[in-house]
């Protein structure tokens, strides 16, 4: 009897110890995740491993109602977290109980749920909210855009706010399930694999499914009436392309470039290895936007894109972004050289395939083309602020900077480590360990070249050449026989496509 007793008073000890002494060791978390570009973004505490977002919209009035279930893990003794969003919230559960919910700032919903979390325990955070996102301006904007038929959520680096509840930062990478109703007659696009649609009453349901880890600025939804292209890649990969009905006369230049989907993301794979997600597509809606982004397996493109006519140049920026920026995303914002330098690149090499141009000459009419005294030279593709993240040097001087990497290692090492990096896939680098990568496989020491041209302000002394190159140390740039500058015939497009991101 007394050994029975032993142990119950051994085992209350220990269910003691496992309990925090006091409600002072659990804290709330960060309402940022550290990001020094965008301190607000993201949250601490936690992190997200799934989102199943569940909406009805209403194209006529732009009306959205959702339910977002998030599964999460606490990282700390967590007594209340931060969710970013912009909608009007009704209910929050936590673990099937209702949380106390309160909004701050311009997106932060602050949970308090009505038993702490404590660290390492699974949660599951139930969100209800309404609201007509199209009237919601955060930071003097709306990442949601008004078409004729519908409406799409599509930019960077912040979309998910108007339509789901995140921890809105790429280092919280997740998969999801999104499932919309909407009325008949209006599609639904989304993310990864169309799983099912099923109708009653005059609405129907479209249901998608992607199972990679995404960043949330990844996301993307959009609803309308569109025209339907699918397909599959020579390699067996479905394509599943989608084009709004009233893109008058871009329509025909939109799809005669995005129905090479299929064919280039396959070119691309040799290059950067295996595509790394189980589709690929992309879709054109009627938005007054300018730009294009790679949202995961279905990328954006605005009908301006193809205003000039056919331009494949940018499709393959946006696909190469697949494996770099999304499959590889950055760890930070300042490291967003390591997703627009290298899709900058990959238009390079797609250059050089179409004989508009090699990679070198591409590299030296840029550096050719911008005087000493140039401000584009000031910008840091590396590490260029939050003002200039999208700076067109972090595109052009940084699609330069690779290729000073290539000429520095050579083409074998060079061609190594482009298709050895994106192995690292589903995760999050910075440009440090980029360069350690580099170095890894080149056998070489390359500090000198990536602070020279990628955290330097300033023109380089020398251009992008291989070192001994004594007579085009300064990459004066092919010049006809006035002496003016060649412009290499690919040039024009590459720069239609490098005006991406501008909101």
């Amino acid at each position: 009897m007394r050994k029975r007793l032993i142990v119950s008073a051994a085992s209350a000890l220990s269910l003691f110890l496992a309990v925090p002494a006091s409600a002072a060791d659990f804290q709330p978390g960060a309402a940022g995740i550290g990001d020094p570009y965008y301190p607000t973004y993201g949250n601490g505490g936690y992190r997200v491993s799934h989102y199943d977002i569940r909406l009805k919209y209403q194209p006529a009035t732009d009306e959205l109602e959702g339910t977002t279930t998030i599964l999460a893990t606490a990282t700390q003794d967590l007594s209340r977290f931060n969710l970013d969003f912009a909608l009007n919230v009704s209910e929050v559960r936590v673990n099937g109980r209702p949380a106390a919910f309160a909004t701050s700032g311009e997106q932060e919903l602050e949970i308090t749920p009505a038993r702490p979390l404590a660290k390492g325990s699974q949660a599951t955070v139930v969100v209800r909210y309404k609201g007509v996102p199209s009237t919601v301006k955060k930071y003097g904007f709306t990442a949601w855009h008004r078409t004729p038929d519908g409406a799409v959520a599509a930019d960077e680096p912040e979309a998910a706010w108007w339509w789901f509840p995140s921890n809105d930062h790429p280092s919280n990478k997740a998969t999801y399930d999104v499932s919309v109703l909407v009325p008949d007659g209006n599609q639904v696009i989304s993310n990864g694999v169309l799983t099912g649609t099923s109708s009653k009453a005059g609405w129907t349901r479209y249901s998608w499914r992607e199972n990679k880890p995404q960043a949330t600025y990844l996301a993307t939804l959009a609803v309308g009436k569109f025209d339907i292209t699918t397909d599959t890649t020579a390699s067996g990969l479905p394509v599943y392309n989608a084009y709004s009905k009233d893109l008058g006369e871009n329509a025909d230049a939109a799809r005669a470039s995005v129905e090479r989907t299929g064919e280039l993301v396959d070119w691309l794979s040799g290059y950067f290895g295996d595509y790394p997600f189980s589709s690929v597509g992309g879709y054109v809606p009627n938005v007054p936007t300018g730009y294009a982004l790679e949202t995961q397996t279905r990328v954006f493109y605005s009908p301006k894109q193809f205003a000039k006519g056919t331009n494949t140049s940018v499709v393959v920026h946006e696909l190469a972004h697949q494996w770099y920026g999304d499959s590889v995303s950055v760890s930070r914002w300042s490291d967003i050289w390591l997703n627009e330098g290298f899709a900058s690149y990959a238009q390079f090499l797609w250059s050089e395939h179409e004989n508009e141009g090699t990679a070198q000459e591409l590299a030296d009419y840029i550096y050719a083309s911008h005087p000493a005294d140039d401000p584009f030279w000031n910008v840091k593709p590396g590490d260029p602020g939050a003002d200039n993240q999208f700076s067109s040097a972090v595109y052009d001087r940084g699609a330069v900077a690779i290729q000073a990497l290539r000429n520095t290692v050579g083409d074998e090492k060079f061609f190594r480590i482009l298709k050895g990096w994106p192995e690292r896939k589903y995760g999050n680098a910075t440009i440090a360990e980029f360069q350690a990568y580099a170095e890894k496989v080149s056998g070489q020491k390359l500090g000198d070249l990536f602070k020279t041209w990628l955290f330097t302000p300033g023109k380089p002394a020398v251009g992008p050449v291989a070192p001994g190159a004594a007579t085009a140390a300064l990459a004066p740039g092919a010049r006809d026989e006035v002496g003016a500058l060649v412009e290499p015939k690919s040039w024009k497009k590459i720069q239609e496509a490098h005006s991406v991101h501008g909101r």
